[in-house]
């Protein structure tokens, strides 16, 4: 079989509505993989749809239909066939003058036979792509399909990443174009094709594991399949009877757990003797299910690998880009290691955007991060037609087969609030679009997954407890999505009164810091309720919600770049209220993933990460709520006692309980020390415990009352040692951060070498290292300090002209 690509150089031309040449933009260059947007930005006949509100000229731009055109020289052979592995989304395709066919899916891999078509030199390829905003409104006037109103009207019309359309916080940017590799494949007389490989796992009792083999392949020859396996220390394995043994497996384990061993397969197609295709991939040797079990709350629902159940600790992860060319494998690879650096070992692929690329999986196999991976179905309303159902068939089967053999790949999900949706109404549905749902996502979707891949679980929807609209949101089965912290404005101590068995969904809005917002804003446009700023915060009335919360919270911010700083505090802390008391409750709790992980485009919103890969204050969070083993505190005082200070005033409950969770495979002996302190970071009161921590459990100590104290100058600090080391530690307030009586820390900062050493007179909350001008990522910030000093390392960037802040400051 040969191979030969036609990415590279093509021509753009934009045809109007009116079917002639669009002015003045005839021919354009365009690199493919590449779109629209990318060739008219690369051509400097576009802005920076990013830049304030560009955005809505660029959308006016996708009104027009496009034409990709480019001419290529290719010797055919007996078979040749034009693969596309990506086109966005419906498009017509013509090879020297005559039809070939078209597609209508962004999410599928196309064929088309050219065998009788294609010449020896000078073809001409021309791929006709139609206006996706025309489209999806043509058919919503024929037939209304309801879906999210941040998106435009009729986008689920159309299999493309819903969220180009629009999302709570991604702009309107539905791009077209050759997203993916396109190429042809030549099949000769004495020559063949490895169509897929399925490597199946048994894992025995004496400790081996038998790998078997399903292939699809087609030749028009006689031919011969060779396997072999080759382990991580070079060994190779070869099928007995069809099946290949390993011994002494290296088990793959997600991070935190164990290594990430991987095994490479290699199966080659020989005719007459001579290689002509091969298929090569690397899995991992594991186990990988869903723990179900009936228990005295519910029933569990828990990541297992290798039978032992982890408490999954990650995000939600959307598109990195709405100009997909950008998304490449550094800047995917920086992020998911991002994802490692705040102990992350599980990442859940959202269902409105585009099913990832093979590189992303690659790096998720390396890093040990378990994929929950949704099918591309999201906030919408679908109506099967037996179009549509030989349409999702093969985008499911062609998914299903291109990324199983992964070791990172955990689950299978249906969609993503579809079944809650239906359930509660929120969008307009017809009797039939709503067995529509049960016949989607209940039969055929799990039908061709079990088809192609049965040893990977399948859930029907995020959330669920299982299906058949049977109270998919229950707190006590199943995955959850809470939003009454953040949508219903309930307090951040609201989240300990909920013990979901799986948190898929919680979050909460800040601003990105001020690099950012300059990225996109002038000087004017910089006050929250400006219209550029708004047009970057899509959840309509957020900057708002951000804002009410910080009454709550903070005192008034005294400038617009200190507001950003104290929005990211809002976040972390949210998150860190949530996070920490599931883990506290470790056995009835096994999952936290937060919304969401990173941005598609510099705005306000939910992410840990921000558009340029800049750490908030959330992510220096994470890595301190997803510690391998952490020591938190529930505390007691005005938050819940007394939420108001204009409250008749009485004598309220101020208390401290610490909690050790330990989420390791091992036993953890340390010594938690604890202090009550004044605002100077004096120690009034304190006291030292010793513990055990079993493998993979949460150890609560005894509650601590601190009733005589002043809520408004006295803090707790709180400190776990294991082997002389400081490893988790933290401090509470027994009233708002905007009443307590803090004290001037006098801030100082030392550079030497990588070496940043912070110093304060007095206690300082959330510290943040800043700089106006460089990125840099540190092994801490947004630390609290009990007055003396503490030395950060610089893990990325160069940390120049480095200036420190604290709540002190807002």
């Amino acid at each position: 079989m040969k191979k030969t690509s036609l990415n590279g150089e093509w021509t753009l031309d934009l045809i109007s509505e009116n079917g002639a040449l669009a002015d003045g933009m005839p021919g354009v260059k365009v690199n493919i993989p590449g779109s629209v947007y990318s060739a008219l930005l690369d051509a400097k006949l576009m802005d920076d749809p990013y830049w304030r509100a560009n955005e809505l000229d660029a959308l006016k731009t996708m009104d027009n239909d496009f034409i990709f055109t480019r001419t290529f020289d290719a010797p055919a052979d007996k078979h040749t066939l034009l693969v596309c592995e990506g086109l966005d989304t419906i498009c017509a395709l013509e090879l020297n003058g005559i039809h070939i066919g078209g597609a209508n899916n962004m999410h599928r891999k196309w064929e088309f036979d050219i065998s009788y078509i294609i010449k020896p030199k000078d073809n001409i390829l021309k791929i006709t792509f139609t206006s996706p905003t025309r489209h999806i409104a043509e058919l919503n006037k024929k037939l209304f399909v309801d879906g999210s109103p941040d998106a435009m009207r009729g986008f689920p019309q159309l299999r493309k990443a819903h969220c180009m359309f629009g999302w709570d916080w991604g702009p309107r940017l539905p791009d077209a174009g050759i997203w993916r590799d396109i190429y042809l494949v030549d099949i000769g007389e004495n020559d063949g094709r490895i169509e897929s490989v399925y490597v199946t796992q048994k894992h025995l009792n004496n400790g081996m594991v038998a790998l078997n083999f399903i292939i699809e392949a087609s030749c028009y020859a006689d031919f011969e399949v060779f396997v072999a396996v080759t382990a991580p220390d070079g060994s190779v394995f070869n099928p007995e009877g069809g099946t290949i043994l390993i011994d002494n497996p290296e088990l793959w384990w997600p991070n935190g757990y164990g290594a990430q061993p991987l095994y490479t397969v290699r199966v080659a197609m020989s005719v007459g003797g001579s290689e002509v295709d091969t298929w090569e991939r690397r899995i991992g040797l594991r186990t990988m299910t869903v723990k179900r079990e009936k228990d005295e709350w519910g029933e569990s629902f828990a990541h297992e690998v290798n039978g032992v159940a982890i408490f999954a600790m990650g995000a939600d992860y959307i598109p990195e880009d709405n100009i997909l060319s950008r998304v490449t494998p550094e800047r995917t690879r920086a992020l998911l290691e991002d994802c490692i650096s705040a102990n992350f070992n599980c990442i859940r692929v959202w269902g409105g955007g585009y099913y990832p690329d093979d590189f992303f999986f690659d790096i998720c196999d390396e890093l040990g991060l378990v994929v929950w991976q949704d099918f591309m179905f999201c906030c919408a309303i679908y109506e099967l037609t037996p179009e549509f159902d030989a349409n999702i068939r093969a985008e499911v089967a062609g998914n299903v087969k291109r990324l199983r053999h992964h070791a990172s790949l955990g689950l299978w999900c249906g969609n993503n609030e579809l079944e809650v949706a239906y359930q509660d109404n929120w969008y307009k549905a017809t009797p039939k679009q709503k067995a529509d749902y049960f016949r989607i996502f209940e039969y055929i979707i799990p039908q061709v997954a079990a088809e192609h891949d049965p040893q990977t679980f399948y859930w029907p929807a995020s959330p669920s407890s299982g299906g058949g609209f049977d109270d998919p949101n229950c707190a006590d089965r199943g995955d959850t999505h809470y939003w009454d912290v953040w949508h219903g404005l309930k307090p951040f101590s609201e989240y300990r009164k909920f013990f979901f068995r799986y948190a898929s969904e919680f979050g909460f809005q800040s601003f990105p810091c001020l690099k950012t917002v300059k990225s996109f804003t002038d000087e004017g446009d910089r006050n929250i309720f400006s219209r550029v700023m708004e047009m970057h915060q899509r959840n309509a009335g957020a900057n708002g919600r951000i804002m009410y919360y910080l009454s709550q919270m903070y005192r008034y911010p005294c400038d617009f770049e200190i507001l950003l700083y104290a929005s990211q505090l809002l976040q972390a802390d949210a998150m860190r209220y949530g996070v920490e008391h599931w883990r506290r409750h470790r056995g009835r709790c096994m999952g936290a993933i937060y919304w969401q992980l990173n941005d598609i485009w510099p705005v306000a919103s939910w992410a840990s990460i921000d558009y340029f890969g800049r750490w908030k204050a959330l992510h220096y969070y994470a890595k301190r709520f997803f510690a391998p083993v952490m020591l938190s505190c529930h505390e007691t005082g005005e938050m819940t006692e007394r939420p108001s200070c204009v409250m008749q005033y009485e004598p309220i409950k101020k208390a401290a309980r610490l909690c050790v969770a330990n989420e390791t495979l091992n036993l953890v002996y340390g010594t938690v020390r604890w202090a009550l302190r004044d605002p100077f970071a004096n120690i009034l009161k304190s006291g030292n415990s010793v513990v055990t921590a079993g493998a993979l459990s949460s150890i609560w100590l005894d509650e601590l009352d601190f009733s005589d104290c002043c809520e408004l100058s006295n803090y707790f600090s709180y400190e776990l040692i294991v082997d002389d080391k400081i490893v988790s530690s933290g401090t509470a307030l027994f009233c708002m951060p905007k009443h307590f009586e803090f004290a001037d820390p006098k801030l100082k900062i030392e550079r030497k070498g990588n070496e940043i050493t912070v110093s304060s007179s007095a206690y300082a909350k959330s510290i943040e290292l800043y700089s106006d001008d460089s990125d840099f990522v540190l092994s801490d910030n947004f630390f609290d300090l009990n007055a003396g000093s503490v030395t950060v390392k610089i893990l990325r960037g160069d940390a120049m002209d480095i200036k420190a802040r604290s709540v002190y400051d807002i």
